[in-house]
């Protein structure tokens, strides 16, 4: 299932970190960019942010899972999306 843009959207929205965080296209979903530098996929409409001491420690009960087929697993970061200061953070 291909991503909605307008998850993308919200995300952006929700994380409030302006021209900073960017997106591309990538085979019907998304990469999310951070200063130029792949922070997080959305996946069928999920929030995979890239694996990190920082996620691991800001945010240790995220549940893991692929983003996509043959990936390694990633924190799902959906919860976060009704935290915006902690998604911030997790983000940057």
């Amino acid at each position: 299932m291909a991503t909605e843009l307008s998850f993308v959207d919200y995300i952006l929205e929700t994380a409030r970190l302006g021209e900073r965080l960017t997106y591309k296209r990538l085979f019907g979903e998304y990469a999310l960019y951070l200063d130029e530098k792949v922070v997080a996929f959305a996946c069928d409409n999920s929030l995979f942010i890239k694996p990190s001491r920082a996620v691991a420690s800001l945010a240790p009960e995220l549940p893991q899972g692929p983003p996509y087929s043959g990936a390694k697993d990633y924190p799902i970061a959906d919860a976060l999306l009704d935290e915006r200061d902690l998604l911030r953070r997790v983000i940057e």
